[in-house]
């Protein structure tokens, strides 16, 4: 609840930065909201064809925007001309290829929605996510991060899902035109113990997906044969 914790902030005399990567503007306005300052990995969906490292922080105050620059100057973390050229290339269809992930990652949340063989979906675009509420409040669609548990909560079986994807590739990114898939707990959250990893709800069998902009039936299909 950006706009909640806004107030909250504003309250205290704090200042409050968003992380919006998921979201891109094109979903959502933190700024709009309230936030301060949002940030970017440009990285992701804003270049959207996964060949440039890059990051951006955006705000609208004038102040806050001097004194960051200092530091950024300062310290050289300035991009090089052809990462901002890949950038903005990818931002001419940033809006197409959003509107994509979005009607690709209800395809595909709604697919493992029913499936017998999963136990939870999280994706704020479903009525059931505690969150919908808060999320078709402040978002014009749902975007195209998905994370799933298969029931009986094993990773062997979630290796086994990863293992058989054919168009869903297996890496650590997100946000590409081309569909990834990922295993928290053995790859991006491995060194978290698992007592406390399992504590904070991201258990043995989730699968996390960015669903890509290819055809949505080929999605579904491959994650038919490769949860069976």
């Amino acid at each position: 609840d950006i706009a909640g914790v806004a107030a909250i902030a504003k309250e205290v005399g704090a200042l409050l930065a968003v992380d919006n990567t998921f979201s891109t503007p094109y979903l959502q306005e933190p700024l709009a909201l309230g936030a301060d300052i949002v940030v970017y990995s440009l990285t992701k969906y804003m270049g959207g064809h996964s060949d440039v490292v890059m990051g951006a922080l955006v705000f609208n105050d004038d102040q806050l925007l001097k004194d960051l620059s200092f530091y950024q100057n300062a310290c050289g973390g300035t991009p090089g001309p052809q990462d901002c050229f890949l950038v903005l290339r990818g931002l001419k269809t940033l809006h197409l290829r959003m509107q994509r992930h979005c009607e690709n990652g209800r395809a595909v949340a709604e697919y493992l929605r029913l499936h017998p063989k999963v136990e939870k979906v999280y994706w704020p675009g479903l009525e059931t996510h505690p969150n919908h509420a808060v999320a078709a409040r402040q978002m014009r669609d749902f975007g195209g991060m998905i994370s799933f548990v298969l029931k009986g909560d094993r990773q062997e079986d979630a290796i086994a899902v990863l293992e058989k994807f054919q168009l869903f590739t297996l890496a650590e990114s997100l946000g590409g035109v081309e569909s990834l898939s990922g295993h928290p707990a053995t790859m991006t959250h491995a060194s978290i113990p698992a007592e406390q990893r399992r504590a904070a709800g991201l258990s043995d069998s989730l699968i996390r997906l960015s669903v890509g902009v290819e055809d949505a039936e080929d999605l579904i299909d491959d994650l038919a044969q490769a949860i069976g």
